[in-house]
Parts: structure tokens; sequence; C-alpha cells
């Protein structure tokens, strides 16, 4: 799916998007014609765990991915 749909799909906004793919949270895919594309599948994860996740796995992700930067 477009990553535009994707971001509307979660809420987000498309920079937060780009975030999530480059934190391994959505799944890029590339195709040879269109603009950039993630997996359903990647979405569709992505929202449960949203939606399911607790106060302390969010932080916990949130401070995992700070980390992963440095």
């Amino acid at each position: 799916m477009p990553q535009q749909e994707a971001a509307d799909r979660l809420g987000i906004g498309i920079a937060r998007v780009g975030l999530l793919i480059a934190n391994g949270h959505l799944e890029p895919v590339k195709v040879p014609v269109g603009g950039p594309f993630v997996t359903t599948a990647s979405v569709e994860a992505e929202r449960a765990w949203r939606d399911n996740a607790r106060r302390p796995a969010k932080l916990g992700r949130v401070l995992k991915d700070i980390v992963r930067w440095f």
C-alpha cells in the first residue's frame, strides 16, 4: 500500500511512516512504478500493536528506537 495510505490508516503523518520504516516497524516494498509503498501486513501489525500495547511497552519501544539511532 502507498505510504500515504499507511499514514492515514495509522492516524499519523507521512514523516512518521518514514521513521517506522527506518526503525524496522514497517516493511518497505519496491515497485517499478509509483511512489513508496509498505506491506499491508506490516501496517496491520503496527496498527494492532498500537491498539493493544500498554504504556510501558510503548515507552520501551521509543527508548529502543532512540538507542538504535546512536
